[in-house]
């Protein structure tokens, strides 16, 4: 029986080179996760951008919008309001046409015209005249008017006028009907009777 032991195989020895090999082939595993994930981030936060920028674009249009009108709506009232306070206090338009009203119905008397014609020629031509003229003035102040307050109702739910558009353009109807009320009265001879001579 042999009893000679065969010597164990020398370890392997580790070099310097194996060692570079070994981490070289390890690194590209633990680096590749944390390269991916900032790319997998940026299109999120790209996105997002993206929705901010679009709603503040369309709340700029709708206050545009609305911003304008508000600028037309103010404007009738106003014009409204306006025609009310001249139908109510007379116009130069009205001063010409009650006069050449005046004018014309003299023309028309002759020499031997009674004291009637003569009024008439005189004070109900013209009286009749003017309270036309601004019966005109007062009914587009009261249409104007109502039209402005109407435009809430007739636009979109979200659409109100401002507080002081709605007072205007209620000063606007307001003197709209009273011109209105006026040029009836004055016009069918309600509110003073036709002058009359004296009885002789």
């Amino acid at each position: 029986m042999d009893t000679t032991k065969t010597p164990d195989a020398p370890e392997a020895e580790t070099t310097p080179a194996d060692l570079t090999k070994a981490e070289s082939a390890v690194e590209p595993a633990a680096v590749e996760p944390t390269a991916v994930e900032p790319a997998a981030a940026e299109p999120a936060a790209v996105e997002l951008a993206d929705e901010e920028l679009t709603d503040d674009e369309f709340a700029d249009e709708q206050a545009e919008a609305q911003e304008s009108g508000h600028v037309g709506s103010a404007a009738f009232g106003i014009v409204a309001a306006g025609l009310g306070a001249v139908a109510l206090s007379g116009s130069w338009i009205g001063g010409i046409v009650a006069e050449r009203a005046r004018v014309t119905s003299q023309l028309k008397l002759s020499q031997a015209a009674d004291v009637n014609a003569q009024i008439a020629a005189q004070f109900v031509d013209p009286w009749h005249t003017t309270a036309l003229v601004n019966g005109v003035f007062s009914a587009l102040a009261l249409i104007i008017g109502i039209l402005v307050l109407a435009l809430p109702a007739l636009g979109t739910p979200q659409r109100t006028l401002p507080a002081w558009v709605r007072s205007v353009s209620w000063a606007g109807v307001a003197l709209g009907a009273i011109g209105v009320l006026l040029f009836v009265l004055m016009y069918f001879d309600l509110l003073l009777a036709i002058p009359a001579p004296a009885a002789g």
